[in-house]
């Protein structure tokens, strides 16, 4: 009798522990935002300068014809139409393309939707370490007719992280404004 006491009391233990561990990773988020890259300023950022405010994370580069600045665009009506909440909120693009998306070229791009974007480039093997902690993908593509001969194939979604830089949300490419600040307010 004492044996099957003891067996229930250890199967209660490893049953709460399990239970514990399980409710804690539902609340934790799948991923965090982690990086460290230079900024359009040619100042050294990582997700910890913007520790307490929303990040909007868009992977992209500057020489996309049509996903890129539209989602851009997008952002940019969202932090508008945020009024002083926007204040909560930054919104950076991360480029894909480093080769060419020098913090010069950055400082030419973002402000083209809102100066409040801030942009970030680093070497290839920032870039890389970058993407390997957001699920994402990136590829260059060989193209005669683009600039430079080659054009990037991405992911196009547009990434939420909370004020502890834990994944909240996101939305595919083509997702309008009102629809990502209706849920964004819900949120702030």
């Amino acid at each position: 009798m004492a044996g099957v006491a003891a067996l229930a009391f250890v199967w209660l233990l490893l049953w709460s522990d399990y239970r514990a561990d399980s409710a804690r990773t539902d609340a934790e988020p799948p991923f965090f935002a982690e990086f460290e890259l230079t900024d359009h300023q040619g100042m050294v950022r990582t997700e910890k300068d913007f520790a307490g405010r929303w990040m909007l994370v868009f992977f992209g580069f500057t020489n996309c014809p049509d996903v890129c600045p539209t989602t851009l665009s997008e952002v940019a009506a969202v932090m508008d139409s945020l009024g002083d909440d926007a204040a909560k909120v930054q919104p950076i693009f991360i480029t894909i393309d480093p080769e060419r998306d020098t913090p010069a070229a950055l400082a030419e791009y973002v402000p083209l939707f809102d100066a409040g974007i801030i942009g970030l480039t680093g070497t290839p093997e920032q870039i890389a370490a970058t993407s390997e902690t957001f699920p994402i993908f990136f590829e260059r593509v060989e193209e005669a007719a683009a600039p430079d001969g080659y054009t990037m194939g991405h992911t196009s979604h547009l990434f939420l992280f909370d004020p502890d830089a834990g994944f909240a949300d996101s939305w595919p490419y083509g997702t309008s404004a009102e629809e990502i600040l209706a849920d964004l307010e819900e949120r702030i």
